[in-house]
């Protein structure tokens, strides 16, 4: 397991380990999109990561996918993040925030004026959203003009640059798992017939025009670029899964970038993006014959290969706070709760223990 412990240079940052902490929507935001004083201890408690990459973070009111999610669109919420990115620098850690457009995958009962959700085209997800007034179809999204693309460009910029203010060491743009940037990516969400749509060079053109806003707002050495190449989730496609994610990295990579982040589907993929890809390279490894997520033997596995350069886990750091030094005990481990995943109050949130 040492290959895990060793340091790694991402971007301007220096991490101490090779062990990344995944974004992971836990829905406990208080009203306003603003994160509390509970957020701030519990990542406070896993600063011991290399690297931690918040929960998706919205960058406008319309961005916003689900119940209770925080935002870095508003003063207020560039505040109450200042205590969460003090409490992990306390701790001595490093923390990115993700940015998340949910594009389609929202819904009008979220969004302050009752509007539809934004979408490149108007094609719904067939998939639902959680309420307090229970289970409701995400609504067919309004097709994005190009002023909207342009907005939602700015958007990205804007929230980058709160997150700097509020003291974050960087963002990751949120290009997976089939929010708004993968929704343009994906052949199956996206049907355009202008210089978004059709060619995979073009439906990548919106993420890569995103990443350049971003990067020029915040140093590119302070962003991060996340995809998820082949993924179903939230109602995706992409019948070209290789040239797209071809044509996406070549638009990334002269952008010199902090790093690409690979939710990892696909083994040849992957390869195929650490052929293609010149910066540091961070893998969700696949789950290993025989489990159902992540483990670190399945880091060090992407790490002997050479196809990553670090590896990011999600429940494993939800359960385990102290995960470095289970690792290096070679456990036990915690067993995540999904019951307390999304919402609730400290338990499965802040009360996992650590060992000794």
């Amino acid at each position: 397991m040492d290959e895990l412990f060793e340091p790694l240079r991402a971007g301007k940052l220096e991490l101490p380990n090779r062990l990344v902490m995944s974004p992971m929507t836990r829905s406990r935001a208080a009203a306003g999109g603003l994160v509390t004083a509970s957020t701030a201890e519990y990542y406070a408690q896993r600063a011991a990561a290399g690297l931690i990459v918040t929960e998706g973070t919205q960058p406008s009111a319309r961005g916003q996918g689900y119940v209770a999610t925080p935002g870095l669109h508003s003063d207020e919420q560039v505040e109450a993040w200042r205590a969460v990115t003090d409490a992990v620098h306390a701790e001595g850690g490093r923390i990115f925030a993700q940015l998340m457009h949910a594009g389609r995958v929202g819904h009008p009962v979220l969004y302050p004026d009752g509007g539809l959700p934004v979408a490149p085209s108007p094609i719904a997800t067939g998939g639902k959203i959680f309420t307090p007034d229970g289970m409701l179809d995400h609504p067919v999204p309004r097709e994005m003009t190009a002023d909207d693309i342009a907005q939602a460009v700015q958007e990205f910029a804007d929230a980058a640059r709160n997150a700097s203010e509020a003291g974050f060491d960087g963002v990751e743009l949120h290009g997976a798992n089939g929010y708004l940037i993968n929704q343009f990516l994906a052949d199956g969400s996206n049907r355009r017939t202008d210089e978004y749509g059709g060619t995979a060079e073009n439906r990548a053109r919106f993420g890569i025009e995103a990443a350049r806003a971003v990067a020029g707002a915040v140093g590119p050495e302070r962003v991060g670029f996340r995809v998820s190449p082949g993924t179903t989730v939230n109602g995706v496609r992409e019948s070209d899964t290789p040239e797209l994610y071809s044509a996406l990295v070549a638009g990334l990579a002269p952008l010199g970038l902090g790093y690409l982040h690979v939710m990892e589907l696909d083994r040849e993929q992957t390869r195929r993006i650490r052929a293609e890809w010149p910066g540091t390279l961070i893998v969700n490894p696949r789950p290993l014959p025989g489990t159902d997520a992540g483990t670190p033997e399945a880091g060090v596995e992407v790490l002997r290969e050479g196809v990553a350069d670090a590896v990011a886990f999600g429940r494993l750091w939800l359960a385990n706070p102290d995960l470095p030094a289970r690792i290096r005990a070679g456990g036990p481990y915690n067993e995540p709760d999904p019951a307390t995943f999304f919402g609730g109050d400290h338990r499965g949130y802040t009360d996992y223990p650590v060992l000794g």
